[in-house]
Parts: structure tokens; C-alpha cells; sequence
């Protein structure tokens, strides 16, 4: 089991956020994306930042073709604009996931408050181009795995794909289980993973995974 530390990274930033960069994969990115130390990804897994929306800070509108989008709130709200979902507002834990597709997106991402809040922003590359664009948001249940992105076409999954992101909500005590090779990032709280003791901001590459929360924890779970 190997652990990267988000905190052992540079953090960058544009327009209303800082981030930290902890996932960038070579197939987007190119194959020098992982000189500053952020992990390659898994499967069809390429991008993962950490980021701290400034009080009332925005992305700005911008496109993307093509790319799988994802992001999942940790603290505070978001107001989401663009061409898909235009006006839906994101609170504490839920997830939004943007198709882009073939017909591409375009989408601002909004702190409303005069807080700094915190989402995690997730990329996977498509199975097939040419997909046509699409939106959901999606609300975790708590005390387990909950899927949001990727499975078999004829299972019950919002976006089928051959990588698989689940997202843990836990209480204290409670535990989850993966038995295949997994990456996973702690988002909030900590817990203990095949023995080790995990925080907020690891990101964790593996073969199987055991966790239990030692307290309040949400954490994202991606199989290639």
C-alpha cells in the first residue's frame, strides 16, 4: 500500500481557488505530468484536484470536450452554471457529474458564500468519443459505497465506464470493504486502512482495501 500526502505537493491555483494537483495522468497530461510527485492515476482515472474555493471565488466559464467531470463537495456550497444544469446548487456531500462528450460543455463553477468552501474535482477519460453530453447530481448514502460514476452497461450506474469512483460517507465505527486494486483519497476525517492510520488529503494506491472511520469521513474510491 503506498500513501501520497497531498500536503508533500505544491499547491497551485487560477481564477478563485487554490488546489492542490494530486492526480494527473500521462495520457492527458503528457509523460513528464508527474515530475512534481502527484500519482499517475488508475485505470482511465487522469486528473484529481484538491481544491479551496475563495469567498465568493468562481472557475470563470470555460469548455471541455470529450472528459468526464466530477466533483464532489466536501464543505460549504456551490452554485453550478453552463450548458448542462445551469443554475443547480450543490451542498455539503453531493456530487455532480458532467458528460462533455462529443458535443463538449461548458460550465463556471461558483463559491455563493463569504466562506472559503472545498470541492474535489475528478477527471476519467471516456470508454468511446463521440458520447453525447449529459448531467446528474448525485446524493451519497450514508454508511456505505456509494456508485457514481462507471459499471456494466446493464447494471444500474448514472454513467457506465470501464473505471469505477465510488464515494464513502461514514460514521464512527463504521467500515467498507474493495477487493480489487483501488486507488482512494481521503477527503474528511481519518480511519484506519489495512492497519495504517489514514487523514485527510492521502491519497492511497492498493491491491484491497479494508477502512474503518475513526470518525466523520468522506472519502472517494476509484477502481481501474
Amino acid at each position: 500500500m503506498n500513501i501520497l500526502k497531498r500536503d508533500s505537493l505544491i499547491e497551485g491555483g487560477f481564477a478563485g481557488l487554490k488546489e492542490h494537483q494530486v492526480v494527473k495522468g500521462p495520457a492527458l497530461f503528457g509523460p513528464r505530468a508527474n515530475r512534481d510527485g502527484s500519482s499517475p492515476g488508475i485505470g482511465r482515472f487522469v486528473y484529481l484536484a484538491d481544491a479551496r474555493f475563495m469567498p465568493n471565488g468562481e472557475t470563470h466559464m470555460h469548455d471541455h470536450q470529450e472528459i468526464d467531470i466530477i466533483s464532489v463537495i466536501v464543505d460549504g456550497r456551490l452554485s453550478h452554471a453552463g450548458s448542462l444544469g445551469h443554475g443547480q446548487e450543490l451542498r455539503r456531500d453531493e456530487v455532480q457529474v458532467q458528460r462533455a462528450g462529443g458535443e463538449g460543455l461548458s460550465h463556471n463553477e461558483i463559491n455563493p458564500d463569504n466562506e472559503w468552501n472545498r470541492m474535489i474535482q475528478l477527471w476519467a477519460l471516456p470508454d468511446r468519443a463521440g458520447l453525447p453530453a449529459e448531467y446528474k447530481v448525485i446524493k451519497p448514502k450514508s454508511g456505505k459505497l456509494t456508485r457514481i460514476y462507471g459499471g456494466s452497461e446493464d447494471s444500474d450506474t448514472p454513467f457506465p465506464a470501464s473505471t469505477i469512483f465510488d464515494i464513502a460517507v461514514l460514521s464512527p465505527t463504521q467500515s467498507i470493504e474493495v477487493n480489487s486494486p483501488f486507488q482512494a483519497y481521503l477527503t474528511r476525517g481519518k480511519g484506519i486502512m489495512n492497519g495504517t492510520l489514514i487523514e485527510d488529503g492521502d491519497l492511497i494506491t492498493g491491491d484491497k482495501l479494508q477502512f474503518t472511520a475513526n470518525e466523520d469521513v468522506q472519502m472517494i474510491v476509484v477502481r481501474g
